[in-house]
């Protein structure tokens, strides 16, 4: 089982949902780097449970508590280990699960492939696990900052309710500023009533949040087996609940004629430049300056609150009806997780880059 994430900039995260804890380490953090707790913490909170209506009912305080490689508020250089401990596991609630696969989790893939499975909340599949990840990516983010590299995610359909405009011309401050993590308050309000109504319901929905990279140099990436853009797309494609990822003008550009998508070239005040950007900010796997905006697609959280059929681990057919507490809709909760992901391959691609320097 693979458990580390990136090149230079490493994280290797451990821990199970039902667990003592979840942790991780990060490798390959330069020295000299201001490491700001409370900007750590607070990414943490956006991703923790329990922090509106539509959200799971869990409730954990998420404390990260780092163990190594800070010395008086900067990066030494050293692995910078981190714990967040589990306070909050009703474990009791999944007793009933013990010996049945839920349709479409990770039950039944994890029990033929290993032989065992933590029944208790996935396990190791649950979603909590990405607590490890947003401390990483946090982590990243600290160090972006030197390089005025900056990332944001946010909420861009739930459902059959979606933004119809392009990302620039929403104010990406105001993404915090609902439940929903949406920059259009309009639609926020739309997107958190069709939530409430799934979750009364005890039914799922999924949706689609959109990532933009503002800042990247010219140059990250690889041409050939590490394009930008894959590299981004299996680290999107590794969150919980992830379906697809596009990025640019995605399956849409596909309709339309090279005529329209070419992203053409001009010099302005000495600079390089585009006149558009369909290309997403990527071209030839490698990123031309523009920014880097995709979208990532989140399939309805595959655990319901009604009764469904399914098979035992005999393979008989049976019926299970879940209990505990779980989200209607990931995407609020994964906004930060996709920042994070997104943070991480670009610093480990500024640190492979040897003419870039901190």
């Amino acid at each position: 089982m693979r458990n580390t994430f990136g090149n230079i900039f490493t994280l290797t995260t451990f821990g199970e949902s039902h667990g003592d804890a979840v942790g991780g380490v990060v490798d390959g953090m330069p020295a000299g780097i201001e490491i700001d707790i409370d900007f750590i913490q607070n990414e943490l909170n956006s991703r923790r449970p329990g922090q509106s209506k539509i959200t799971t009912g869990r409730q954990e305080a998420d404390q990260v508590e780092i163990l190594s490689g800070v010395f008086e508020g900067k990066s030494t250089g050293c692995p910078i280990g981190f714990i967040v401990h589990n306070t909050n596991q009703h474990s009791g609630d999944y007793d009933n699960l013990k010996g049945v696969f839920r349709p479409s989790h990770a039950d039944f893939t994890y029990y033929s492939k290993y032989g065992v499975r933590d029944h208790r909340g996935g396990g190791r599949s649950s979603a909590r696990i990405t607590i490890s990840r947003c401390v990483g990516g946090a982590l990243a983010k600290l160090a972006l900052r030197h390089l005025g590299i900056s990332v944001y995610a946010y909420t861009s359909q739930v459902g059959n309710i979606s933004l119809d405009k392009d990302y620039r011309q929403y104010d990406l401050s105001q993404i915090d500023t609902n439940a929903v993590r949406c920059p259009d308050a309009d639609k926020a309000k739309e997107m958190e009533a069709l939530i409430s109504q799934v979750k009364a319901e005890g039914d799922t929905i999924g949706g689609i949040i959109t990532g933009v990279i503002k800042g990247c140099p010219v140059g990250l990436g690889e041409p050939e087996f590490d394009k930008l853009h894959a590299q981004l797309g299996a680290a999107m494609l590794s969150i919980n609940a992830v379906k697809g990822f596009e990025y640019g003008e995605g399956f849409e550009g596909a309709t339309s004629r090279g005529s329209l998508q070419n992203d053409v070239f001009v010099n302005r005040n000495d600079q390089v430049t585009t006149t558009t950007n369909h290309s997403g900010g990527i071209q030839g796997g490698l990123s031309n300056g523009q920014d880097i905006y995709f979208r990532v697609a989140f399939k309805p959280v595959a655990t319901l609150l009604q009764e469904q059929k399914t098979i035992d681990i005999e393979g008989n057919e049976t019926k299970i009806q879940v209990h505990g507490r779980h989200d209607p809709c990931v995407l609020p909760r994964a906004v930060p997780i996709v920042e994070a992901m997104a943070a991480m391959v670009i610093f480990d691609d500024i640190l492979l880059n040897s003419t870039i320097k901190m």
